[in-house]
């Protein structure tokens, strides 16, 4: 979830998702429903009190602004805590979401493992997505070789299995509604473009921050398909810290505008880009929680501000560690020697692949 600066804190919530996840009864929860509600009165009570000074001395009136701060805490930690009661309330729906642009290779299997470990525990199902849509490299027989592959490392899944190729009309409604909500604008600028930005910084992973050339310009377009050839950016709350808690790495923030900027949503050949995709799909599927590698934590917190601005509410997230190569480098699919096809045609026992799933 996205937690505004200043009002609760990520241990706060941390304490919230044990509570919820710990089999809390129903009178517990309103206990806690009706504790929040009560601090809210309370301090209603106390700034009515305050408001009927005619003069206010300047201590009271630091003293009110601190407490209409306070109550809006109060107001946002009491709808967090009810969109989190009825995420816990639904069933455990995680997702393998493999992009068939190569053959899949060990860190691959290590993750959905993982994630199949967690619905299993939770006692929940597991869906296989196919994120197939950059068309150039993905392959059919790409396809036919990660589900094979899947199945021999141990992987078992819904018999649906959902294509991101087919979906083109759900990701142009979700562009509609950022578009209509003033969260997204049109971009002109190039990768080179925003590289070569004389003021562009750069974040600590060394990616360029956009430096805001096509922010405030005007655009108008003759129609949607038109529209829908250029690249939209989402415009990211500059200066905003964007926290959640990772289920295994535990609190995580980033500060937006700092360590990433306006960031794609849309790219001009008329497809989605990663964030907004795997929301839209995430919510269309009921995902509850999403495992995947820890190089995406930054892509969390820009997702997040998705979330926010569909109005959805966002699942859990689990960060995997990654598998490396010898030179200490992420696996890629062009490492044939970690690659799944590979390990079996050399005789691996997939049990092993299984333990390496087991992320603590």
């Amino acid at each position: 979830m996205l937690w505004p600066a200043g009002k609760f804190s990520e241990t706060s919530l941390l304490l919230v998702d044990q509570f919820l996840v710990s089999g809390s009864s129903f009178r517990e929860r309103l206990m806690v429903l009706y504790a929040i509600m009560s601090v809210i009165e309370a301090v209603d009570s106390v700034g009515s009190l305050i408001g009927r000074f005619r003069r206010m001395p300047s201590e009271l009136v630091r003293a009110r602004k601190s407490l209409e701060k306070f109550r809006g805490g109060l107001c946002w930690g009491l709808s967090e805590f009810v969109a989190r009661m009825k995420q816990a309330d639904r069933s455990y729906i995680g997702r393998l979401a493999p992009t068939p642009t190569g053959f899949m290779h060990l860190g691959h299997a290590r993750t959905f493992l993982a994630a199949q470990r967690r619905a299993e525990e939770a006692g929940g199902r597991l869906f296989m997505r196919i994120e197939d849509l950059d068309m150039a490299r993905c392959k059919p027989e790409f396809v036919a070789a990660l589900e094979e592959d899947l199945a021999w490392a141990g992987l078992r899944w819904e018999p649906e299995v959902f294509r991101q190729s087919e979906r083109l009309e759900a990701f142009r409604a979700a562009w509609r509604k950022l578009r209509d909500g003033g969260f997204i604008f049109p971009c002109w600028c190039s990768r080179k473009d925003v590289a070569e930005a004389a003021r562009a910084p750069h974040a600590e992973g060394g990616e360029a921050i956009y430096p805001g050339t096509c922010r405030e310009r005007e655009w108008e377009f003759a129609s949607e398909a038109e529209a829908l050839e250029v690249n939209w950016r989402f415009r990211v709350p500059d200066g905003e810290r964007v926290g959640f808690v990772d289920r295994r790495l535990g609190e995580q923030a980033f500060v937006a505008g700092r360590d990433f900027g306006d960031f794609l949503v849309w790219r001009k050949d008329g497809i989605p880009s990663y964030e907004l995709a795997v929301v839209a799909d995430d919510v269309a599927q009921g995902v509850t929680e999403v495992v995947r590698g820890e190089d995406l934590l930054v892509s969390t917190a820009r997702q997040l501000l998705i979330y926010r601005a569909l109005g959805e509410v966002a699942p859990a997230f689990f960060h995997c560690p990654l598998v490396l190569d010898t030179d200490g480098r992420r696996l890629a699919k062009r490492d044939k020697a970690m690659g799944l096809r590979e390990l079996r045609a050399s005789g691996v026992d997939p049990a092993r692949l299984e333990e390496m799933g087991r992320i603590e």
